[in-house]
């Protein structure tokens, strides 16, 4: 099932897309509901907490006191740390058991206040954030909630910060306008992202390409995309070596196709088998047939050029996975490409002179396997023998963990 993180900061209306996206089919598991469900009275979360903070965060009837309990913890880091560790294990093992027992069909959101804090990006297929300027969320919680503003801003700056929420997010939802329109964004988002992201990933399918070989502009969240990606397939299994950011979109400042190109590290190609059924159910299939990279001048046999490639369920981020045994001739190329091109930036504009001429061949191709197919000339011809000196002159080895 599509497993989606939603978070936000503070007065950004998370509430609110939670909402609709349970009204739109999603099974929607609240981690503040759940917070309060795993202390209630009698349960053992409510007694170790009592253990560390005392009867005093206890009512007359002996449920917990919130408001005592907040201010306890308030602006103690260390303390609130012990809370943390007390609830969110609890927290996480309740929300565990409910995706267990959903319908396989359904797409579940965890709605998770402290997501990003927490670090949990990398246990969902996506992550949500919805978002809106500090001044505004600060507005709304004097306006709304009756806070005071030295109050809202001691909030606010408790959470992650918003750069640290755009790192770990997939999806951004900007909430600056009127209700209407951030629920319009929702429905868009769960037409034409969520829904067809869920299909494929019951069908263990490669979302569709886009067709032919076009190419954009160099992002500057391209490695950031990438990060996130890796770390989901990292924690896919454990006989994942290593995931590497590699191809045209990590070298900064190069031009390239809008696809992430990442390289999964195994020990063998049994254990590249062997990891398939977890990328797909990480969110990365494996595309039908049998691959090999064409075999480069320094190391002809075919045999030894042979992989695995996996592609990215999700329509909204294409995305190649290259699985590769370690220390293979394809594992090194992949990343000796990136480390020389990142070096030699004289080299890396010839590169994309190339791909350019090549990307204006085959504009009218219905995908990019010619265009892709004709770069290897260049490879063989150029690249190779010049990435082979230049390895040999700085002493290249390969960074990369598996290395």
């Amino acid at each position: 099932m599509l497993k989606v993180g939603l978070t936000g900061g503070i007065a950004a209306g998370k509430s609110l897309v939670a909402r609709r996206l349970r009204e739109r089919g999603a099974l929607l598991i609240d981690a503040d509901v759940l917070s309060r469900e795993v202390v209630e009275p009698g349960t053992p979360g409510l007694q170790a907490v009592v253990a560390v903070f005392g009867k005093e965060i206890l009512t007359d009837d002996g449920g917990l006191d919130r408001p005592a309990l907040g201010a306890a913890v308030f602006g103690d880091h260390a303390k609130r740390e012990q809370l943390n560790a007390i609830i969110h294990p609890l927290v996480r093992a309740r929300s565990a058991q409910l995706v267990a027992d959903a319908e396989p069909e359904r797409i579940v959101v965890q709605d998770i206040p402290l997501l990003v804090e927490t670090g949990q990006g990398s246990r969902f297929h996506l992550v949500l954030v919805v978002d809106a300027p500090e001044e505004v969320r600060i507005r709304r919680m004097i306006s709304d909630r009756g806070m005071a503003e030295a109050d809202a801003r001691a909030r606010i700056a408790a959470q992650a910060t918003h750069a640290e929420r755009l790192a770990a997010a997939d999806v951004v939802l900007e909430n600056v306008e009127s209700q209407e329109a951030i629920l319009a964004r929702v429905d868009r988002l769960w037409n034409e992202r969520l829904e067809p992201f869920a299909a494929n990933l019951a069908a263990a399918r490669v979302a569709a390409s886009s067709g032919g070989p076009v190419l954009a502009e160099p992002r500057s969240d391209w490695p950031q995309q990438a990060k996130r990606l890796a770390d989901r397939i990292r924690s896919a299994n454990e006989r994942i070596l290593a995931v590497d950011h590699i191809g045209s979109t990590a070298v900064p400042g190069l031009p390239a196709k809008d696809v992430i190109d990442l390289q999964v590290s195994v020990r063998s190609l049994a254990e590249a088998d062997a990891v398939a059924g977890s990328l797909a159910s990480a969110g990365f299939p494996r595309r039908p047939g049998l691959w090999r990279d064409i075999p480069k001048p320094s190391h002809p046999d075919p045999a030894d050029w042979e992989k695995r490639l996996h592609g990215n369920a999700d329509p909204g981020r294409s995305a190649n996975v290259h699985v590769r045994v370690t220390g293979s001739p394809g594992w090194r190329f992949a990343l000796g490409f990136r480390d020389w091109l990142r070096d030699n930036p004289q080299m890396a504009q010839e590169y994309l002179a190339e791909k350019e001429r090549l990307a204006n061949l085959h504009a009218m191709d219905s995908s990019t396997g010619r265009y892709a197919k004709d770069k290897e000339r260049w490879f063989a011809e150029v690249a190779e023998p010049a990435m082979q000196e230049w390895m040999r002159r700085v002493h290249w080895q390969p960074d990369s963990a598996a290395g």
